[in-house]
């Protein structure tokens, strides 16, 4: 644990790309329309940097979510083809308390990274999102940054699910996120979310594009970012 970074960017591949629904799991608090309440992170503060990126591998959406009413976002990272995700740039303990929570477990323990940072998986569990996933590396912008860049970490399921469509109001929280992030534009966000396995033949880029989200970008969509390549998976 001696080497392990104090700062990791968190990829959020689904309804944490919306910087409101992140913020329940680092200050914590009941988001509207849930049942369950979040403990919180042990530091509430908000990311210190956000960047649209892109990832190796496949969003795609399966199980049944209690809380949104059909399939939720996993990623595999062994699919053919290109992910969308925000990353959030967090403290190692920030980033341990939300993977924690959405494994529904305590928060209050940094996770070990020893293994995820060799081999590129760990896991931690037989649930749905107890995996960790390192996808490759990422400069943080600063002065002061590592060499080689920071991690980007995120956490998916053991193995690829049966696919399951997503219900609308997870798909508008999905498409605002990564609205926000401000590389793509609403129609091609559109696009992108029906095309995914479990919403594809069952949402068309039309019906997601009349999801109450922003029909125009606030300004011309700029670049994002791509992580450069991880540890081989084991």
């Amino acid at each position: 644990m001696s080497d392990a970074p104090s700062r990791v960017w968190y990829a959020a591949y689904g309804s944490n790309t919306h910087a409101e629904r992140l913020g329940y799991y680092l200050a914590g608090g009941r988001p509207p329309g849930s049942a369950r309440a979040f403990p919180g992170c042990r530091d509430p503060r908000a990311p210190a940097a956000a960047v649209a990126l892109l990832l190796p591998g496949r969003v795609y959406f399966a199980t049944e979510s209690p809380v949104w009413g059909g399939g939720r976002a996993f990623y595999d990272p062994a699919a053919d083809g290109t992910a969308w995700a925000v990353a959030h740039l967090l403290t190692l303990g920030q980033f341990s308390d939300i993977a924690a929570q959405e494994m529904y477990r305590p928060p209050g323990r940094d996770l070990d990274l020893t293994e995820v940072l060799a081999t590129g998986r760990r896991a931690l569990g037989p649930g749905r999102y107890e995996t960790l996933v390192c996808a490759g590396y990422l400069d943080d912008g600063g002065d002061e940054g590592e060499r080689d860049g920071l991690p980007v970490l995120t956490f998916t399921a053991p193995r690829p699910l049966p696919p399951r469509p997503p219900s609308a109001a997870y798909l508008r929280y999905l498409a605002a996120g990564l609205h926000d992030a401000g590389a793509w534009r609403p129609a091609e966000i559109a696009a992108y979310l029906a095309g995914r396995p479990g919403a594809a033949g069952h949402w068309t880029a039309e019906a997601v594009a009349a999801l109450s989200v922003p029909t125009a970008p606030t300004g011309p969509p700029g670049p994002a970012s791509r992580c450069r390549p991880g540890p081989r998976r084991s």
